[in-house]
């Protein structure tokens, strides 16, 4: 696959088929059925408790199979009809806001749909025995059913007012499945993190949908489209840098990031879902589904860029320090988001990279979380790495499927992440408007970036599966016994495994980027500041470097079970960087503070005002009440007192 420019997409040169295709409408399903599963099962109580489950993973099934159905027939339409927009009827007509409940069926839409059926299909069906002992375990296969829908809905919308329910729909699910253990207090405290996060973007996403308004006069995405031509750059911006905190919130990019890491409270069938192919991706997916304005708005499409650079590297330096083998993980998937946004802030060079990477990823990283949660499994739910080891000789499967997922995320050949990963790498080092320090700069973040992941998951590996044993005992005292999983664990695993082999090899081979050239744009190629092959060689090289560290510390190396003190760096990392530190300095105190003093002047000034002015009333009352005594000589008083004060001032007045 060669290195190429897709060009700017607007509704002029997107063709929209002007009579929708049969078939598109059969996508309108895809959320149905998944939704109206999870309202199955959460109607139906106890009573479904037998069965609720194999309903939920028929309802994912099926969701993939009409995904399948959908993709095969857009597949045999010429490129040009490919973007099918499809109404299904009048939803909001408030004035002169009119917005259609509608559908975009396009390649873009239904490559996130593929993922998000096909992979949670397989999670649905590995979370048949994770969590077969849960008396909740139906509860959780309607949230998860409800995740599926709201993801679908996100991405299929026709218009951003649709796609923001979806959006909320899968906050509002992840929120339920981050804390379905709420029972335990730091698990709820992890969802509700979760959920404050998401609603920080969330105002950025309304934000933007009041200036597309003001703007273009509606939401859906052909007129927002078809008025970027017309529009200023600086509102074009200011909508970018809106969708833009919209992303960082929904893909945990910097600097609302630090909500993944907890976010592991959940089962993880759950951080396989949420983090590796649907909810952090859908930020990307905003991104790339509004090129038409970042294109635009170069201002706005550099600072995307920046954050994803930050972000790659803030979640591999956390990586890096992680003994909890989920955490880890997260900001593994930290990282690699940061990747995408890097990809899509390179510009149109980037949006096909973006979704190719953000495909495999699916694969690789939702093999490794299974695989984790395969781990956990058999060792009595302990996740510190350090008191794994040498599990790969009593785990065998989990170990050859893990190593797959390994192998992919280092981007060694054939592996996924190799045919993905390294074009992002490649595009980074391409310059943009003629500024080769760009290219400079973000090249060498992602080389940097793809040398230190090297480190990081080698590192979480062989802490896993190579070494010294350093088992600790159960919580009831007895000794270790690590066994291999259930079958519905293992095949689904395998099935990863598979993907993150030859899943990068095969899109790059059939085309991948032409499919997506509909929705992304056409592609030009452009030459990066260094040839081809030295970029490959010398991701390979970082690669081979920290792949050959991490074996010397942890595989070969001896390792405490108890984790060193290590420098300040180490210790900034095992603390996120003290991101919670400056939240709580920049946000949450703050917030405290003005909150107390909102509290301190309502009691002060409007209770108090409210309080004196009903005393007041009480003691005029009282006053007056005394002067009503019932006796005749003091209203006889009362009387001459008023008539000799009348006498004196009609007298004043006269003279």
């Amino acid at each position: 696959m060669s290195l190429t420019t897709p060009a700017v997409v607007t509704a002029a040169d997107a063709a929209v088929a002007a009579e929708p295709w049969a078939g598109a409408r059969a996508a309108a399903w895809l959320v149905v059925v998944p939704l109206v599963s999870a309202a199955v099962l959460l109607l139906l109580g106890r009573r479904a408790d037998r069965w609720g489950h194999w309903l939920g993973v028929l309802a994912s099934a099926a969701s993939f199979v009409v995904a399948l159905v959908v993709t095969l027939g857009l597949l045999g339409l010429p490129a040009g009809q490919r973007v099918q927009d499809v109404t299904l009827g009048t939803w909001v007509d408030a004035g002169a806001l009119t917005v259609d409940a509608g559908l975009r069926v396009d390649p873009l839409a239904m490559t996130f749909v593929l993922l998000v059926t096909f992979v949670g299909t397989l999670i649905h069906v590995y979370s048949v025995a994770y969590m077969e002992h849960d008396v909740d375990r139906r509860r959780f296969f309607a949230y998860l059913n409800l995740f599926v829908a709201a993801m679908l809905l996100l991405v299929l919308a026709d218009s951003y007012l649709l796609l923001f329910v979806g959006w909320e729909g899968v906050g509002l699910a992840s929120y339920l499945l981050i804390g379905f253990w709420n029972h335990h207090t730091p698990y709820a405290v992890a969802a509700k993190k979760a959920f404050v996060a998401n609603r920080v973007g969330d105002v950025g996403l309304i934000l933007a949908m009041g200036l597309m308004f003001t703007t273009f006069g509606s939401l859906d995405f052909g007129t927002v489209n078809a008025g970027v031509a017309q529009a200023s750059e600086g509102t074009l911006t200011l909508i970018g840098l809106a969708l833009l905190l919209a992303a960082c919130g929904k893909s945990a990019q910097f600097p609302l990031q630090s909500w993944l890491g907890d976010a592991m409270a959940g089962p993880t069938p759950v951080s396989a879902l949420i983090h590796a192919a649907t909810m952090v991706t859908a930020g990307v997916y905003l991104i790339i589904r509004s090129g038409a304005i970042y294109t635009a708005a170069p201002t706005a499409q550099l600072v995307v860029a920046v954050v994803g650079a930050i972000t790659l590297l803030f979640g591999a330096i956390v990586g890096c320090a992680k003994d909890d083998i989920k955490k880890a993980l997260a900001a593994s998937t930290m990282s690699q988001i940061g990747y995408m946004v890097l990809a899509a802030g390179l510009g149109p060079i980037g949006y096909a990279f973006a979704i190719f990477h953000l495909v495999t990823h699916g694969f690789f990283k939702a093999g490794m979380f299974l695989g984790a949660g395969s781990v956990m499994h058999g060792m009595d739910d302990q996740v510190d790495m350090r008191r794994f080891g040498g599990l790969g000789r009593y785990m065998k499967i989990t170990y050859l499927t893990f190593m797959a997922g390994w192998l992919a995320i280092l981007g060694i050949p054939p592996f996924a992440g190799f045919w993905s990963k390294d074009k992002i790498i490649e595009a980074a080092f391409v310059p943009v408007d003629g500024e080769p320090w760009r290219a400079w700069v973000f090249g060498g973040v992602a080389l940097l970036g793809a040398g230190i992941t090297a480190f990081y998951m080698s590192r979480l590996f062989f802490l896993t599966f190579e070494g010294q044993k350093r088992w600790s005992r159960k919580r009831d005292g007895s000794a270790q016994h690590p066994h291999e999983s259930p079958l519905l664990m293992t095949v689904p695993m395998v099935v990863l495994a598979v993907g993150s082999v030859g899943l990068g090899w095969l899109l790059s081979s059939r085309g991948f980027v032409e499919w997506l050239e509909p929705s992304v744009g056409h592609a030009e190629h452009h030459d990066p500041v260094l040839p081809i092959p030295v970029i490959v060689g010398a991701t390979l090289a970082a690669v081979v470097i920290g792949l050959v560290l991490a074996w010397r510390l942890y595989a070969i190396g001896q390792v405490p079970v108890e984790p060193p003190r290590g420098t300040a760096v180490t210790l900034a990392a095992r603390k996120d960087l003290y991101q919670d530190v400056v939240n709580d300095a920049v946000l949450v105190e703050p917030g405290r503070y003005l909150t107390r003093s909102l509290v301190y002047g309502d009691k002060a000034v409007v209770d108090n005002a409210a309080t004196g002015l009903g005393h007041a009333t009480v003691a005029v009352g009282d006053a007056v009440r005394r002067v009503q005594n019932g006796y005749a000589r003091s209203y006889a008083a009362s009387m001459l007192i008023g008539l000799v004060a009348l006498t004196v001032v009609v007298l004043a007045v006269r003279g």
